[in-house]
């Protein structure tokens, strides 16, 4: 506990002495709202004090900055200032990052200001009900400060945080309308003025690369979903466009309303209120939101510059904007207002789509990434196979519990009301409503079976926008190991020719680079095989964009590391290779004492060391490998581990040689493999993978074997053995580490009563081996959970849900 306390306190010196003014102006903030009960809920006498609005004193333009309108704008403005207001300090300053948050946020409410007062004299109706409003809260100003910060970013965020921001505020404006929404907009506007004149910097103008172009168009599509929903979700909509909530939204009329319609003998319109009002809330919220979360899972496919989300999402926009004009032609009740709020009110939710649209068809060219026939035909049968079934639940099982459907439907009756269970109940009065269920099988079939269709298409969308589709062949898989025996490589270079790994050649044909894609990230073992690193990155960087996918150099060495240092690649150690060398070994001195005891117990044991290729090995030898390799697993009961950790599977390739201990009545005590290292067509040394000793087995097994083999393979001319890298260890050079090493650091440490990574590493550490640091290199900060997630899932790809979570609990419990 102590200990926990003691990081808790450095964590937060540190990031006192970093952003002093953020954390000072956040205490004050939390102060003062809790002294005056701002946090615990709205306190419209407090906002009318200290509240700016039109008819404020203007002194209230300062003092709105120290409270917040609720509880969730606390929350809210604490994360945004923690953040830009962190980096604000960092970058900038103290004196000009509060500078630059009391200027925005001053000139922000005198901007709203003006916004309102003009559009009231024009006679816009709901700028004209804010004149009476008051608003209070930092986030005026804190979005100014990250907005003029963006003059300070790399071109990447730059583009990334304006979109975002923007369309947001624009969203809240446009849907929810109350005066906090406009002044945030307008605190924006006044942040990249400021931004614009006092921190822009001359740069060159530089090109966005294919796969920004794609997250821009992504989060455009991604933005025009999020207004219906933040329209449906507000309790009080009050922007220009929350009339657009009736559209979105299953109608739930008033019970005096369907009282009121039903005694008036409208039949018809009776029927359908009492429906809406007994349709359940779930199935009606998810099916309201079927169009906004559709595009958002399109949003993701053009993320990744699939080609069949950019035709989906054109479909979608395109049918957006024609369902929204026929219902401002035929529904929509006009307010008696201007021709401008009308204009803009009800001409917005129409063009907007019809812009994106157009966005869409004229980057058309930026999604090119086709799924494979087999890939589509597969999604197609899922699709209409789960319509079928549903449909067939739907019809016949309907029929079965008609007595639970008000009025009673026949056959026929429910076959033509099946196309309405999968559009949105009442959306837009298209969808006529006939039944009523009663009880939990009518109700089920009635409400659900739309909501698991949608669900399972969105699930199917979503597995083809990140899911990568291997296409290497043997004939690929031939000619990397061919690479890999004429040019070598690192001490992990064998690990290119395992199974599971996709193939990417340099147009020459004369470099590859072995790679798997998790999650979508390509994660690569080792090095480059081959000449021209630097050009084999780039172009496998290149073809990973248009894949829609995040490149990521795995176990590469601190040569490579340099040279990707000047593409603007970042990299962390991620494990400590530890290479003994032949030519000079020799097992004298005390440093060696417990190598030497090793093979004498074995020597007087009559355990002795044998060569075999598990391929080739009789099946008396095999079959206890596998039963010493299984009894390790279930000692462990944890998940085997994969990726740059070899098992039985890759025993059999080509190449591997294994040391078996073998007493005189031939039972296997332990095993070795060890996989080979070329460079011009010759074997110059090996790389320890698997290692398995019986559990009752004599101790020492480990060190006799990897003894042993160092002196035969001295004997056949080997220049060094490679006992491979112990992951997330590695050895304290006197260096400080970045923020990324230290969290690593920390995942050793945790990992280390399961695992034993550092065991391990101290293990290693009795062959006085050389050490070498193994880095995994990546372009894009901002890609970094997602690349730790591919990593563990690489490491742990059969682990089951029962395993993860004892995996956590043993984690937690020896941590």
């Amino acid at each position: 506990m102590s200990a926990q306390l003691d990081r808790v306190t450095s964590l937060i010196g540190r990031l006192f002495r970093t952003a002093p003014l953020t954390c000072v102006f956040l205490i004050a903030f939390w102060t003062v709202g809790a002294l005056t009960g701002a946090p615990g809920g709205r306190n419209d006498d407090l906002l009318a004090r200290i509240g700016f609005g039109p008819d404020s004193p203007l002194w209230t333009s300062l003092s709105s900055v120290l409270w917040a309108m609720d509880l969730t704008g606390y929350v809210a403005t604490t994360v945004l200032l923690l953040v830009f207001g962190t980096l604000a300090e960092r970058e900038l300053g103290v004196l000009r990052t509060a500078a630059i948050f009391l200027a925005s946020h001053v000139i922000g409410v005198f901007l709203g200001l003006g916004v309102v007062l003009l559009g009231s004299d024009l006679g816009w109706s709901w700028l004209d009900s804010l004149t009476g409003a008051v608003a209070a809260g930092p986030s005026i100003g804190g979005v100014g400060l990250a907005l003029a910060l963006t003059f300070r970013m790399p071109v990447l965020w730059r583009r990334r945080v304006r979109l975002i921001t923007a369309l947001s505020l624009l969203v809240l404006v446009l849907y929810s309308g109350w005066l906090e929404d406009l002044l945030r907009l307008t605190g924006g506007v006044a942040g990249l003025l400021i931004g614009a004149l006092f921190l822009r910097r001359d740069e060159a103008r530089t090109p966005g690369t294919l796969a920004e172009k794609r997250v821009l168009v992504g989060l455009l599509v991604a933005a025009s979903a999020l207004g219906p929903v933040v329209a449906m979700m507000s309790p009080f909509p009050n922007g220009p466009l929350s009339w657009f909530s009736d559209v979105v939204a299953v109608a739930q009329p008033a019970q005096d309303d369907v009282d009121l319609a039903c005694a008036s003998g409208a039949a018809e319109q009776c029927r359908a209120m009492l429906i809406q009002l007994s349709y359940g809330r779930f199935p009606a919220l998810v099916m309201s939101l079927l169009p906004a979360l559709l595009l958002l899972v399109l949003a993701e496919g053009l993320r990744r510059g699939r080609r069949f989300a950019w035709w989906s999402a054109l479909g979608v926009t395109t049918a957006c904007a024609a369902v929204t004009g026929w219902y401002v032609a035929r529904a929509a009740r006009f307010p008696d207002s201007g021709d401008l709020e009308v204009g803009f009110s009800y001409g917005v939710p129409i063009l907007a789509p019809l812009a994106i649209t157009l966005v869409l068809l004229l980057r058309r060219k930026y999604f090119t990434v086709r799924l494979p026939r087999h890939a589509i035909r597969k999604f197609w049968r899922f699709t209409l196979g789960s319509i079928g079934l549903l449909s067939a639940l739907y019809v016949f099982g309907g029929y079965l519990v008609r007595d639970r459907f008000a009025p009673q439907p026949g056959f026929l009756q429910l076959l033509a009301d099946l196309p309405t269970r999968f559009l949105p109940p009442g959306h837009l009065g298209l969808v006529p409503l006939h039944f009523q269920a009663h009880g939990l099988v009518g109700t089920l079939l009635f409400e659900y079976t739309g909501v698991v269709f949608w669900l399972i298409v969105l699930a199917g969308l979503l597995m083809a926008s990140w899911r990568a589709w291997p296409s290497s062949s043997e004939e690929e898989a031939a000619r990397a190991r061919e690479l890999v025996r004429r040019h070598g490589g690192s001490s992990l270079s064998y690990m290119t020719t395992w199974r599971g790994n996709q193939y990417w050649f340099t147009p020459d044909g004369e470099t590859v680079i072995a790679y798997r894609v998790v999650a979508t990230i390509a994660l690569t073992v080792g090095d480059p095989i081959g000449p021209g690193r630097i050009d084999a990155v780039r172009g496998f960087a290149e073809f990973c964009q248009e894949n829609g996918w995040t490149p990521c150099l795995y176990s590469i060495s601190a040569e490579t590391r340099d040279v990707l240092a000047p593409l603007g690649w970042q990299a962390v150690q991620v494990a400590e290779d530890t290479v003994i060398e032949l030519d000079t070994l020799a097992f004298t001195g005390k440093k060696w004492q417990d190598v030497r005891t090793a093979l004498n117990k074995a020597a007087k044991e009559g355990i002795a060391a044998e060569w075999c290729t598990y391929a080739d090995a009789p099946f008396a030898i095999t079959d206890q490998v596998r039963s010493i390799s299984a009894e390790w697993v279930a000692d462990r009961g944890l998940p085997e581990m994969g990726f740059t950790l070899g098992g039985l599977a890759e025993l059999t390739d080509d190449g591997v040689r294994c040391l078996l201990a073998i007493d005189a009545d031939r039972t296997v005590h332990g095993i070795t493999s060890w996989l080979p290292v070329y460079a011009d067509g010759e074997v110059i040394g090996y790389t320890l993978d698997f290692m398995r000793r019986r559990a009752n087995g004599f101790r020492g097994t480990m060190e006799f074997l990897i003894a042993s083999a160092a002196l035969e393979l001295k004997n056949e001319g080997v220049r060094f053995l490679s006992l491979s890298g112990a992951p997330l260890a590695r050895l304290d050079r006197g260096e400080r580490p970045r923020l990324l090493q230290r969290v690593l650091d920390v995942t050793g440490h945790v990992m280390e009563p399961v695992y034993g990574f550092r065991s391990l590493f101290a293990f290693k550490a009795k062959f006085q081996p050389a050490y070498r640091p193994m880095y995994m290199a990546y372009p894009d900060a901002a890609a970094l959970p997602r690349i730790a997630n591919a990593v563990s899932r690489a490491y742990l790809p059969h682990v089951t849900p029962r395993q993860g979570f004892r995996l956590a609990a043993r984690v937690i419990d020896r941590s």
